[in-house]
């Protein structure tokens, strides 16, 4: 029949839509850091600090040290400073430095009592000191060329203020500091620095004043720098999607398939209008789920909520094959009872149940089998009430 047609071409259909799941693509899913941003992400304020020191040499330029050579007037320099980086472009550090400064007198300030030109009555002149600074340093590469964690060498410059102290006679005297910072990463957290540092303070530092407004200090400091971890930058993320070409073309090749399948069946359900299809048999069998009723100790009357469930039962019974048989079976609990009134009672459950499902569900009597098997032992869970039940069960 027309009917039956439709169906198998509906069914054909879904079968094909249902087979096609079966081609699927795999997609990664990769988050990665973005290699050719400029951009970073700034770091907590835990990470990113250093510490650093080292020594070197410096040169005082005060007012009669120009009479002597630069060489003959250079000290032992000593540094350690401890700081931040807030950005791959900015940091700040506080420290000390200082040791020791050799120069020329004409007062006799900080005098060594050694003469160096009696014609102009300078001696010599040594003195201690010590400096405490604070830096805002710029890293002109990161500047110039972009942040990069895997350089080994940094240039940055540097401005400052310090305090500089002499020891006895004793001057205190504000500074402003300008440097350059070089670094040259050795492994991991630690590089080599060279920190050249020139310091400017008034002319009465070293006890004497004489042409200059000002005066002041050149030093060079080598030394090694510890990073802290965390102690690189991240970049922005972002999401890589990749798949399988080949998998795409599978799934293509299904589709076309599948739209070709498309069109045969549409034209197979044009060509059908008006015919009869007598040769396709749509074989339909539902068996309805087995069943089990409990009476009360002693009784074969069935409660109403087992009247309630025997009637889904007889529901899917008449909507299934009309050629099912369902056997209906009485039992009785033997731990009760004799065994003639255990005979009895499986009877009458037994019977209690198949007129309910002919009588008030209107079942065919030709589905049903009655049956009784008395007195039984404890069927299910050890429990005596579960054998005081009747099963109704589908033979085929």
């Amino acid at each position: 029949m027309k009917k039956r047609l439709l169906i198998f071409l509906s069914c054909s259909a879904c079968y094909l839509v249902g087979h096609s799941q079966e081609t699927t693509i795999r997609v990664d899913t990769t988050v990665v850091e973005r290699k050719d941003s400029k951009e970073i992400i700034l770091n907590k304020f835990k990470n990113n600090w250093f510490i650093q020191g080292g020594a070197g040499v410096q040169h005082f330029f005060g007012d009669h040290n120009r009479q002597a050579k630069i060489t003959e007037m250079m000290s032992p320099y000593f540094g350690l400073h401890f700081g931040k980086w807030f950005s791959p472009l900015v940091a700040g550090r506080i420290g000390v430095n200082g040791y020791q400064i050799k120069g020329l007198t004409q007062n006799g300030s900080h005098s060594t009592g050694e003469i160096y030109d009696a014609s102009q009555s300078l001696s010599h002149q040594e003195f201690k000191y010590w400096h405490a600074n604070a830096d805002a340093l710029l890293n002109l590469t990161n500047l110039i060329s972009g942040y990069n964690r895997d350089r080994k060498y940094n240039i940055s410059t540097y401005l400052g203020l310090g305090w500089m102290v002499t020891e006895e006679p004793q001057q205190r005297e504000v500074s402003a500091n300008i440097g350059f910072y070089q670094s040259l990463n050795l492994s991991g957290g630690l590089d080599l620095f060279l920190d050249i540092r020139g310091a400017f303070v008034n002319d009465r530092f070293d006890g004497e004043i004489g042409g200059r407004r000002n005066e002041g200090q050149l030093s060079s400091l080598l030394g090694l720098t510890y990073r802290f971890k965390k102690r690189d930058w991240d970049k922005p993320k972002e999401t890589i999607i990749s798949y399988d070409e080949q998998e795409l073309k599978n799934l293509i090749a299904r589709v076309n398939q599948l739209a070709k399948d498309n069109d045969v069946l549409a034209k197979q359900l044009a060509e059908a209008e008006g015919k009869t299809i007598t040769d396709i048999v749509v074989e339909k069998k539902v068996l309805a789920a087995p069943i089990l009723v409990t009476f009360e100790i002693n009784k074969s009357i069935l409660s109403n909520e087992a009247r309630v469930n025997l009637g889904f039962f007889a529901k899917v019974i008449q909507q299934g094959n009309p050629d099912i048989i369902y056997r209906v079976t009485g039992y009785a609990d033997a731990g009760t009872g004799t065994s003639e009134i255990n005979e009895r009672l499986s009877t009458e459950r037994a019977n209690a149940v198949y007129k309910c499902l002919v009588n008030e569900f209107q079942v065919s009597p030709k589905q049903l089998k009655v049956d009784h098997k008395g007195g039984v032992e404890n069927m299910y869970y050890n429990d005596p009430k579960l054998s005081r039940a009747v099963i109704s069960i589908a033979e085929n």
